[in-house]
């Protein structure tokens, strides 16, 4: 598997650990429908919360949710709305990042709540 393969593994496994000892329920590792990929669909109370992870080594090149373009938004909408219509849900929903550095010396967590009201 390719570093960068294993480092978001390792990155999308961090972030379960995370929302877990924040509360929320894992409901789908990613959950795929056509071209897109929601890498974490979790709950906590009566809101579904899709999650995007994005983990890099460092931020020479900017942050990690930097990364988050338009177009992957619009496939984790699309992703999203087919996952509440396959589940018959009546639930909010809500778009979250969360952006890890992991090096040698750290490992950086930052959640970004709502996430794509700020692009």
């Amino acid at each position: 598997m390719a570093q960068h393969n294993e480092l978001g593994k390792k990155g999308e496994q961090l972030a379960i650990d995370f929302l877990i000892k924040n509360g929320y329920t894992i409901l789908e590792k990613n959950y795929r429908y056509l071209k897109a990929e929601v890498d974490i669909i979790a709950q906590k109370e009566a809101i579904l919360v899709a999650v995007e992870v994005k983990t890099r080594t460092s931020d020479y090149f900017g942050n990690p949710e930097e990364f988050v373009n338009p177009k992957k938004i619009k496939l984790l909408l699309s992703a999203i709305d087919n996952y509440v219509v396959e589940k018959d849900l009546d639930v909010e929903v809500r778009f979250d990042i969360i952006a890890i550095i992991q090096n040698k010396k750290e490992t950086k967590i930052e959640h970004l709540e709502d996430a794509f009201l700020h692009f």
